[in-house]
C-alpha cells in the first residue's frame, strides 16, 4: 500500500496537513510496545484512518531495534515518520526527520543544550531533517515518564502565563515549533486555556500531546489553536479503526470553504 512520498520536508508536509485540514494528527508509536510486524500493521491501519504522520520513540527503547522499527513503519505508510527521541542514542537515518527537542520547561542543562551537542554530528551524518522544538512538560495530575526521566518539574497546569513566557523565549531563540506535553499516561491533557494562550502569543506552530483520549478533547484543543495533536497510549489501548477515525476527524475540522492559514517556517 506504500506510495511515493509527497515532495517537501517532513515538517513542511505536517504543516501543509494543518493548513488543509485545520489541525494535523500524528500517531505516536512506542517501539517498546510493539514488534516490527505489529508496527507495520498499526501504521497501515492508521494511514487508512487518515493520520497525517507518525512519531516513533519512547523514554527508554528497551527493544534496541530502532532502525528496523522505523523501517517497518515506513514500509506501511507514505506519511512522514519522525523520531521522538528519549536519548541521544535514539537516532536512525531510516526516519524522515527528528524532533530536535530542547526541554525549555526544565533547567537540566543537558536537556536544554548539552545532549544536542552530542547528537548534532549523528543527526548531520544521518541526513535527518532536524525540527528544532521547544519542549514543555505540563503538569498532568500524576508523575509521568518524561518528568521522571528528565529530572525536571512540569509547568503548573493552572499557570498559562509561565508557558507563554517559555513559548516566547523559544520563538526568539529561533526554534521552529513548540510541543506542550502532558506526558505518556497523563491523567489530564494539557488544559485548553494554556493551549489557547500559547497559540495566541506566538507565531510558532503548537503541538499538543499526552492524555488525549476523546474526540471532544482533541476538538477543544484544535479550536484553541493547536497546529498538531499527538495521540499514543489511547490508540495503543484501543486499536479500533472507528475510534481512531473519530479522533482524526476531530482534528480535521477545517471545511473546504475555509481559508487556510499561512504556514510558519
Amino acid at each position: 500500500m506504500t506510495t511515493a512520498p509527497a515532495p517537501g520536508g517532513a515538517f513542511s508536509r505536517i504543516l501543509s496537513a494543518r493548513d488543509e485540514r485545520g489541525t494535523a494528527f500524528l500517531l505516536l508509536l512506542d517501539p517498546d510496545q510493539h514488534d516490527a510486524r505489529s508496527l507495520a500493521i498499526t501504521a497501515a491501519f492508521a494511514t487508512e484512518c487518515g493520520v497525517d504522520g507518525f512519531l516513533v520513540g519512547g523514554s527508554l527503547l528497551l527493544s534496541n531495534q530502532l532502525e528496523a522499527d522505523v523501517l517497518a513503519v515506513k514500509s506501511a505508510t507514505d506519511r512522514p515518520v519522525v523520531l521522538f527521541p528519549g536519548a541521544v542514542t535514539h537516532i536512525t537515518s531510516a526516519a524522515d526527520a527528528i524532533l530536535y527537542l530542547s526541554l525549555i520547561s526544565g533547567r537540566n542543562p543537558d536537556l536544554l543544550f548539552g545532549n544536542h551537542v552530542v547528537a548534532a554530528p549523528l543527526i548531520k551524518r544521518a541526513g535527518l531533517e532536524a525540527i528544532s522544538t521547544g519542549y514543555m512538560l505540563i503538569e498532568s495530575g500524576r508523575p509521568t515518564s518524561a518528568s521522571f526521566m528528565s529530572g525536571t518539574h512540569p509547568i503548573p497546569r493552572d499557570k498559562p502565563a509561565i508557558a507563554v513566557a517559555h513559548a516566547l523565549a523559544a520563538e526568539l531563540m529561533g526554534m521552529r515549533c513548540l510541543y506542550l506535553e502532558a506526558g505518556s499516561g497523563a491523567l489530564h491533557p494539557v488544559p485548553v486555556p494554556m493551549v489557547r494562550a500559547v497559540a495566541a502569543s506566538t507565531a510558532l506552530p503548537v503541538m499538543v500531546g499526552g492524555g488525549l483520549k476523546t474526540a471532544d478533547e482533541i476538538a477543544e484543543r484544535a479550536a484553541a489553536g493547536a497546529a498538531v495533536v499527538v495521540v499514543g497510549n489511547a490508540v495503543e489501548a484501543r486499536p479500533d479503526p472507528s475510534y481512531l477515525r473519530d479522533l482524526v476527524a476531530a482534528a480535521h475540522h477545517r471545511t473546504a470553504d475555509q481559508p487556510a492559514q499561512p504556514v510558519h517556517r
